[in-house]
C-alpha cells in the first residue's frame, strides 16, 4: 500500500515538473521572439560551404569571410568555385583566407579524400553548411525520371558523407556547428516534386535525430546544429523555372544575399530550427494540426508552385 502511494506521489511530482518545464520553455521561446539571443562571434572559425559556386552558397562564403572566418569552398564546378574563393578573400575581414576545392559530394571516397586535404592545408573544420543545388526533376509514380537517384545522392547521402568526414573532429574538440538547409517541401508534400520532397523530409529527420544524439552524448561537448527552412522553396536566381505565385507578397522569392544573411544570423544565435521568413515556421506547425481536407483547401487557395518541366 505504501509503495503504491509513494509511486503515485512520484508520478504527480513528475507530471507537475513536466508542466512547469513546458511553461518555462514556452515563455523563454516567446521572450526570444522579441529579445533574440546574442550573436556569437565566428571570427577564427573554419567554415566549410558545400555548394559555394553560386547562389546562397557563394553569399554564405562571402559573408562568413567578412565576419572574419576562414572559408573552405566546395563545389563540383571548379571555375565558379574559384571565383567565390577569390571574391570572399578579397572582401574578407583582415587577413582571412578562402580556399577552393573541387569535390563531388555524392562520392563518399572523394569527400573523405578532400576532407583530408582540407585538414592538412587549413585545419579542423568547425562549421559545416551544405547548400548544394538539388536537381529537381518532375517525377510521377508511374514514370520515374532516371536522375531520381542523383537527387537523393545530392540531397541526402551527401550529408552523411560530410558528417562522417568532419563531425568526429568537432566532437573531439567539443566545438562546432552544423547548419542544414531544407525548404517548404520538407514540411508538406508538393505535387510534381516527389524526389525533392523526399530529400527534404529526410534532411529534417536527419537533423532532428542528430540533434538528439548531440544532446544525449556529453562527449560531443558544444557541438550545435541549426535546421533552416527556406520559404518558399524558391531562391531567386537559383533556378530557371516557371514560378507560380498566387499571392506574391506572401510567397515571393528571396534573394541569395538576404537568405545567406538570415542563415548566418540563425547560426550565430544557436537557434535549433528557424524558417525564412521566421513566422512561417509557426504557421506551418499550426496548419499541420488541421484536418486533411482543411489543409488541401488552404493549398488550393494559395496555389503556389513551380514548373520544372
Amino acid at each position: 500500500m505504501l509503495l503504491r502511494v509513494y509511486s503515485l506521489l512520484v508520478l504527480i511530482y513528475d507530471v507537475l515538473s513536466l508542466i512547469f518545464l513546458i511553461i518555462k520553455a514556452s515563455l523563454e521561446a516567446f521572450y526570444h521572439v522579441f529579445f533574440p539571443p546574442h550573436q556569437k562571434s565566428v571570427g577564427g572559425e573554419i567554415v566549410l560551404v558545400a555548394g559555394a559556386g553560386c547562389g546562397i552558397g557563394r553569399e554564405l562564403a562571402i559573408q562568413f569571410s567578412i565576419l572574419g572566418a576562414t572559408v573552405i569552398c566546395w563545389d563540383i564546378q571548379a571555375g565558379s568555385n574559384e571565383e567565390t574563393a577569390i571574391k570572399a578573400e578579397s572582401l574578407g575581414y583582415g587577413a582571412v583566407k578562402a580556399y577552393a576545392y573541387t569535390c563531388d559530394i555524392t562520392k563518399r571516397d572523394q569527400v573523405h579524400k578532400t576532407a583530408q586535404r582540407v585538414k592538412k592545408d587549413v585545419g579542423n573544420v568547425t562549421v559545416i553548411i551544405n547548400c548544394c543545388n538539388l536537381p529537381s526533376p518532375r517525377v510521377r509514380t508511374r514514370h520515374p525520371a532516371p536522375d531520381v537517384c542523383k537527387t537523393l545522392d545530392v540531397g541526402v547521402m551527401s550529408h552523411f558523407w560530410i558528417l562522417q568526414a568532419f563531425l568526429p573532429s568537432m566532437q573531439q574538440k567539443k566545438h562546432g556547428h552544423i547548419v542544414m538547409l531544407t525548404s517548404v517541401a520538407g514540411l508538406a508534400g508538393i505535387s510534381n516534386l516527389v524526389p525533392l520532397s523526399a530529400t527534404q523530409f529526410a534532411v529534417q529527420g536527419l537533423a532532428e535525430s542528430l540533434n538528439e544524439e548531440l544532446r544525449n552524448y556529453r562527449s560531443s561537448g558544444d557541438v550545435k546544429l541549426t535546421l533552416v527552412h527556406i520559404y518558399p522553396f524558391i531562391v531567386d536566381n537559383e533556378m530557371s523555372t516557371n514560378v507560380q505565385l498566387r499571392i506574391p507578397s506572401y510567397f515571393g522569392t528571396i534573394e541569395p544575399v538576404a537568405a545567406a544573411r538570415k542563415i548566418i544570423d540563425a547560426m550565430r544565435r544557436d537557434y535549433v530550427e528557424v524558417s525564412i521568413p521566421g513566422y512561417l515556421l509557426y504557421v506551418g506547425k499550426v496548419v499541420s494540426l488541421l484536418p486533411r481536407k482543411a489543409i488541401i483547401a488552404m493549398r488550393e487557395l494559395l496555389d503556389t508552385g513551380v514548373d520544372f518541366g
